[in-house]
This record gives C-alpha cells, structure tokens and sequence, in this order.
C-alpha cells in the first residue's frame, strides 16, 4: 500500500492511496493533470473521494470522468459537485475493494464538508479532511460558524490518535508562524516546525502527520489548554466567555495574522 501526495496548484495536495495492483482511491482532484500523469507509473483510479465543493478540490473530477466514465465519484449531499455518482453523509461508509472509509460531516468550511477515515486492514487508518483540518491550522469559515467548526475539529480529534492526517494544503510553515505566536512555550510544536522545514528543505511533503502529533501542536485542537486561553485573554483584554470564543477568537486572529 502507498500514499501518494500529488501536488497541484500552488499548494493543493491531491491524495492517492494505491494497493499493490496500483488500484487507487483518488481524494481531492482539483486538476486532473496530476493524476493522468500519474497513470503513466501504474495508477489507476478505482474511486474518487471529494471533501468538498471548491474548485480546488473538485475541479478535476470532470476530466477524470471523461477519461474513465464508470468511475465512481462519491461526494457531499451537495449540487454544487454535479459529477457526483454517489452522495455520501454522516454514518455512511465507502467501500472499494479492500477499502473502507466511513464518512463524517464537518461542517464549517463549508456547509457540506465531509471527512473520510478509514483504509484497509492491518493499516494505520486515513483521515482525508480536506480543508477542516490542517496540520498547524484549520481551514477559515466561509460558510459555517465557528461553532460548527469547532465542534467538527472536536470530531476529528477524537478519532484513534495513530490516524494519517492527510489534508488538502501544505499549510505546515505557514500555520507555524501563527501557532508559535500564541503556543510560544511548546516543545512538541518547536520539534514539529524543525522537522517540517527539513521536509520541505529536502523537496518533502510535511503530511500525512499523525492525529496525535496535532493534538500536542495545533492550537485550533488545543482550545482548552491553558496556554491558549490565556493567549486569546490578552487578546481580548478578558477571559472568553467559553471554549467556542476562545475557538473563534483565534480563527479571526489567524485571519489577521501577518508574520
């Protein structure tokens, strides 16, 4: 089994999870070039996973469907992925050959995002978010509040901590400049930005990463711990009323954040 991380774009990840047949689950196709070049070393789409609607996530699945019309394409309950074959929610599971993936709503993106976990067998599960959760970050809120946000990071969280973080931006440096400025006393997070810059040094994706290393490093999964709620205090000049401010405060400081 391999995890291809297919960069599109500028810094869009498109996702393939390939079997020793070079069958592939195929996540995120904002461009299809990417992946058809990829068929040229033995991929070859089985299915294709979408999180959600934007056109860097989605805006390839058309082409892949020309090239292969059968192909399966299992997308949110949402109009706005017209090449969907199969509309997929909470509870549901994706089953392709060995795969299998149950489906979770995280609404805050967008209204209709959705997260797939899961894989196969005797393999450390998937966790295919999209643009809810980023390694040092989260995505912003264009559609939902934040606490819807906050309440589908909390389902992502508490999934088995040894989970592959696989989102859909290499957001890694970009997010640590934020997260050292209100976590600026965290070992774990100083390990991780260390060994992400020798990643990308190296020409090397910083994902997947696993779910338990967020939770020690990202501030948007640590709204309870006391070095963030104290940095969103100053902030504020007064202690958030709840978690769900201390959540949102750090969204809009993040969108105004400049390093």
């Amino acid at each position: 089994m391999r995890l291809l991380a297919l960069p599109a774009f500028e810094d869009n990840y498109i996702w393939a999870l390939v079997d020793d047949e070079g069958d592939a689950l195929v996540i995120d196709p904002g461009d299809a070039a990417p992946v058809l070049a990829a068929t040229g070393n033995g991929l070859w789409p089985a299915a294709v996973l979408v999180t959600h609607h934007h056109p860097d996530h989605a805006g390839g699945i058309a082409a892949l469907r020309a090239r292969w019309p059968t192909l399966p394409v299992f997308a949110p309950r949402d109009d706005r992925i017209p090449e969907a074959s199969d509309r997929v929610g909470e509870g549901d599971v994706v089953q392709v050959k060995h795969w299998r993936l149950s489906v979770l709503e995280v609404p805050g993106h967008t209204r209709s995002h959705i997260a797939f976990h899961g894989g196969s067998p005797g393999t450390a599960p998937h966790l295919f978010c999209g643009d809810t959760l980023f390694s040092l970050g989260c995505g912003r809120l264009f559609e939902g509040t934040p606490a819807q946000m906050l309440a589908s990071l909390d389902r992502l969280a508490a999934l088995p901590p040894a989970s592959l973080v696989c989102c859909g931006h290499e957001y890694t440096l970009s997010n640590a400049a934020f997260a050292t400025t209100v976590d600026p006393h965290n070992p774990a997070l100083r390990r991780r930005i260390e060994d992400a810059r020798t990643m990308r040094q190296t020409g090397r994706p910083t994902l997947p990463v696993t779910l338990a290393g967020e939770a020690t490093t990202n501030p948007f999964l640590r709204v309870d711990e006391d070095a963030l709620i104290t940095a969103v205090t100053h902030r504020l000049g007064r202690a958030p009323a709840d978690r769900v401010e201390t959540f949102a405060t750090l969204r809009q400081w993040k969108n105004d954040f400049r390093a």
